[in-house]
């Protein structure tokens, strides 16, 4: 009886999971020391491996050795424990799958408006733990439909407020559905977010079309992993089911006895298992040619589109040959090595290199394998634009309408600030309303309100220059787009550098009769009426004017509200600080009378620091009245009796300076008859 082998094409490491390993890997080959907050993946294999080459797992923020680098697993961690690391000052590098850090987002923005979230997925898993810390109100969990209808029997004032719902990663597709169901009918005010990975969906619907085929599914992946264990679920709903974590683990005579065998593999399974697993079937079934049975399994599978790693074995001015395991000689031509024509091979790679690509087709009558790195790193960098988008709209054709120019589109948009993923790339096209931007074959919209061009600078002069941009949104199907923007980059760097304190120059954008508006490059900021001059001033046009370069001064910031105040007066002119240092209390001024109210006279000792002179210190006489003494214009001669810093107080006195001139006076004035003496005394 003829066998057969499949081995699912989405078996194996997930773009998380990936990401967090090859994270790890590449710090441990910079000759760094690295922690991971709880094993880095649910994997003992890999866990092994890793604790192989130096690897420690803390499980509290306490256990986090000084000198080791901390590196935060894709399922995120809980919010207090985020901020405790980051109160610890301890070196991070957070690899949280971007598609977890988008539930992040959302349930963050939810609960800040007020709404109940209710998370699918199990309440214990470290992913749903720091789901519901992100969540400031009330939050529940429930495992699936049947915990659904419960939850809300319980608690039927869900079905009256607004609420939010989002679903672990790994969450099963067919139980959320059922969920779904549930919500359309009971609770119709839910707004409803369908966060499984898409990596998740794929491999589950496959695991399921697989086991319907097989007669025995061997599913590879940790014990402890939960998107294994739905994995496992799936398959038992099919066939004959057996999970292992290796390949130690295969049930030897029921794979002698299968006739039809499928293997998946969890999230966190590195394909060295999987090939582990597919290696010691081949020597159970060795008497029945099980190797060839694999191979054919193989060849027969659609694996156009598979990722593969391949050697360089040899270079031709226009192609790149390379070992990628297989009877067929694999190809990859220049235009899908690079984006560049005037690239060379020989300057790109060189034999011995090992490259990841994807295969575009099979020859097998030429024996040939035409493969691309180009398209393998194009969709790489398409995954993590759309991770970092705060903005993905789908489009899809109307499937009861022919005209294309028909779609109907859905839109995921975060609100929250996303964790800023810089993309750089070289600007080869000016079309209309922007600039076209190639980014790892990926090509970039960038509107012109977006390239932050200078005064009378032309978007031609961005051509072929390197930019740094951020992604503003996503569109995919139909006629996909993905746009960036230059300036929203700026304005991020731009916020996150500022504080008070900070000076900048700017130009005075706009006026207004309360203040001076000042663009600073991405942002504008304010300068109020009182922090253009330390005096008082009417109107800011006696200051400046509009078009004016000016240094200003952080005054303060509010980045929530993206308020920023400045100051244009000069520190170092403040006349306070002036009279702490050159007017001790004692001195003598003269000073202007700027103001005479019914308990004395106002006037100024600085530019923009006037004085008290109290009615009782106006004169040595009594004074009814302070206009009896002086008048508005005067300047007038006081002695600074007082300085109240705290409260901005200064007292002046002119009775004291004159009682100071009468004393004087009277010391060098001497009596009549004491000189007439004097005189007689010396003539006799």
């Amino acid at each position: 009886m003829k066998k057969s082998i499949t081995l699912a094409e989405t078996a194996g490491f997930c773009f998380g999971v990936n990401r967090a390993i090859e994270l790890v890997n590449s710090l441990l080959d910079e000759g760094k020391k690295v922690c991971t907050l709880g094993p880095i993946i649910h994997n003992e294999q890999v866990v092994q491996q890793l604790a192989d080459r130096g690897v420690v797992i803390a499980e509290t923020p306490d256990d986090v050795p000084e000198d080791h680098v901390l590196v935060i697993r894709s399922h995120g961690v809980p919010l207090p424990i985020y901020k405790e690391l980051q109160q610890k000052q301890l070196v991070i590098q957070d690899a949280t799958c971007p598609f977890v850090s988008k539930i992040h987002s959302i349930v963050t923005n939810a609960s800040q408006k007020g709404d109940i979230i209710l998370i699918a997925g199990n309440s214990e898993h470290p992913e749903v733990l720091g789901i519901k810390s992100r969540c400031s109100n009330a939050a529940y969990t429930f495992r699936d439909d049947a915990e659904l209808s419960e939850l809300l029997k319980n608690n039927p004032e869900l079905k009256e407020k607004s609420v939010s719902v989002v679903a672990q990663t790994t969450f099963n597709t067919e139980i959320w559905k059922k969920c779904l169901e549930i919500f359309k009918k009971d609770c119709t005010n839910a707004t409803l977010f369908d966060t499984i990975c898409s990596a998740t969906q794929s491999r589950q619907q496959e695991a399921a079309e697989l086991s319907e085929k097989c007669d025995l599914m061997i599913v590879i992946g940790g014990l402890s992993s939960s998107n294994t264990a739905k994995l496992f679920h799936i398959c038992s709903g099919h066939c004959r089911s057996v999970l292992i974590q290796t390949a130690d683990d295969l049930p030897v005579d029921e794979v002698k006895a299968a006739t039809n065998i499928g293997v998946t593999a969890g999230a966190s399974t590195p394909a060295d298992i999987i090939k582990e697993v597919l290696s010691k079937m081949s020597e159970i079934q060795n008497n029945e040619n099980f190797e060839e049975l694999l191979e054919e399994s193989f060849k027969n599978s659609n694996i156009n589109g598979k990722v593969v790693k391949g050697t360089v074995v040899g270079i031709t001015p226009t192609e790149v040959y390379v070992d990628v395991g297989r009877k067929q000689s694999g190809i990859v031509e220049l235009k899908e090595l690079t984006d560049d024509p005037n690239a060379k091979p020989e300057d790109l790679v060189k034999v011995g290199d090992e490259l990841e690509l994807i295969i575009l087709k099979t020859n097998d009558q030429e024996g040939y394998i035409y493969l691309s790195k180009k398209i393998l790193e194009s969709r790489k960098t398409m995954e993590k634009m759309i991770a970092a988008s705060p903005k993905v709209t789908t489009r899809r054709r109307r499937r009861d309408d022919e005209d294309e120019s028909e779609v109907e589109s859905e839109t995921v948009e975060s609100t929250e600030e996303k964790e800023t993923v810089v993309f750089e790339g070289v600007v080869t096209q000016v079309i209309k309303g922007g600039v076209l931007v190639a980014c790892d074959s990926v090509s970039v919209f960038i509107p012109a309100s977006q390239c932050m061009l200078k005064p009378k600078q032309q978007l031609d002069s961005l051509l072929r220059q390197k930019v740094k941009f951020v992604i503003i949104e996503v569109i995919k199907g139909g006629r996909g787009r993905v746009i960036g923007s230059i300036k929203k980059l700026a304005e991020k760097t731009f916020w996150d550098e500022i504080e008070p304190g900070k000076t900048y120059t700017g130009v005075v954008k706009s006026m207004t009769s309360y203040g001076v508006f000042v663009n600073l490059g991405p942002v504008d900021g304010m300068i109020h009426k009182s922090e253009l001059s330390w005096d008082k001033i009417k109107d800011p046009k006696d200051v400046l004017s509009i078009g004016d370069v000016v240094e200003v001064r952080v005054k303060d910031v509010k980045k929530d509200k993206k308020n920023i105040s400045l100051a244009y007066k000069k520190a170092e002119d403040n006349p306070w600080e002036i009279l702490k240092n050159s007017y001790p209390i004692g001195s003598v001024i003269e000073a202007k009378v700027v103001g005479t109210p019914s308990f004395g006279a106002f006037v100024n000792i600085l530019p923009g620091l006037d004085g008290l002179i109290h009615i009782s210190q106006l004169s040595l006489d009594r004074v009814e009245k302070p206009t009896d003494v002086v008048k508005v214009g005067d300047v007038v001669t006081a002695a600074i009796t007082n300085i109240d810093f705290e409260n901005k107080h200064v007292s002046l006195s002119i009775k004291e300076v004159l009682k100071a001139q009468a004393e004087a006076a009277a010391a060098t004035e001497q009596p009549v008859e004491e000189t007439a003496e004097e005189e007689t005394a010396d003539a006799e």
